[in-house]
């Protein structure tokens, strides 16, 4: 069996990997909004240090977004989740 970059009959190359940014989008949308939700439900239920530690990792999840929005441009073409 080969060591390759890419199982055979996968999308990518060595020289450009094929990366799946559409699921990643999609894991960080979903991890910032439920980390508000908690957030806001730890902060209504008198809990601050959880509620910052949510709403530290709403902060991680903003940031990612940005990244794979970025990353999504320089790729180019289309940009439908559904590619």
């Amino acid at each position: 069996m080969p060591i390759d970059a890419q199982p055979p009959g996968r999308r990518g190359t060595v020289g450009h990997p094929y990366s799946p940014l559409n699921l990643r989008l999609v894991l960080a949308t979903f991890g910032l909004v439920s980390s508000v939700v908690f957030a806001v439900l730890l902060f209504r239920a008198d809990l601050p240090l959880p509620a910052w530690l949510f709403v530290a990792l709403a902060a991680v999840a903003a940031v990612d977004l940005v990244v794979i929005q970025r990353r999504r441009h320089a790729r180019g073409g289309h940009h439908s989740l559904f590619e």
